[in-house]
């Protein structure tokens, strides 16, 4: 008898009119049109005032936390939109009305009785604040080289200081045109007017 073990007959050879996988793999990968890498970082929209929203860059958040108007705890003699303190990881929060910080009226006078508030923590130069806002949107991504610098005829005065640009909205209509305001943590945090609490 014959050993045809090792041999390799006609039928044995594959077909080459018909593409094997890893050939139909190289095709499509040649034609595919290439992968488009996101541009830019994430950042959280939010609402700012009743009728605006604003962003922050989402490296610059620590956290964000739903916030009970009862586990917030008053401090005295302290500037409006101080809130007070609020038990944070085992750790005291000051939490700040941002609305209020910026010029706008506080949250809890704006008729609706508020029961629970979002805080966004924002950490920098080795301080925490809590941003009391009264929604939280998406995550959106966002090329911040594209940040136009703020100017004293697009923002109110008071929220000018806090501004660090805005970006303008390319994308396809309704929006188009529209500016997103991009805020300044850094000023937030380091704003005199919530210094007075510092060494209590």
């Amino acid at each position: 008898m014959v050993d045809t073990s090792n041999s390799v007959g006609i039928y044995d050879e594959p077909d080459r009119s018909v593409p094997v996988q890893s050939d139909i793999a190289s095709l499509e990968s040649l034609f595919a049109e290439p992968a488009i890498a996101e541009i830019g970082q994430k950042c959280l929209r939010f609402q700012l005032y009743p009728e605006s929203t604003a962003l922050l860059p989402v490296e610059e958040i620590a956290a964000v936390v739903p916030v009970a108007a009862i586990e917030i705890l008053p401090v005295p003699d302290m500037p409006n939109c101080v809130l007070g303190i609020y038990n944070w990881r085992g750790e005291m929060l000051w939490l700040v009305d941002l609305g209020c910080q910026t010029g706008f009226v506080s949250l809890f006078h704006q008729g609706d009785t508020l029961t629970s508030v979002m805080a966004i923590v924002v950490q920098t130069n080795g301080q925490s604040l809590g941003l009391v806002v009264s929604q939280v949107h998406d995550l959106e991504q966002h090329d911040l080289q594209q940040l136009q610098p703020p100017s004293a005829g697009l923002f109110p005065s008071q929220l000018l200081p806090f501004v660090k640009g805005y970006l303008i909205n390319n994308d396809l209509l309704p929006n188009r045109g529209q500016r997103s305001t991009v805020l300044d943590v850094n000023a937030i945090v380091q704003d005199p007017l919530l210094r007075v609490h510092q060494g209590r």
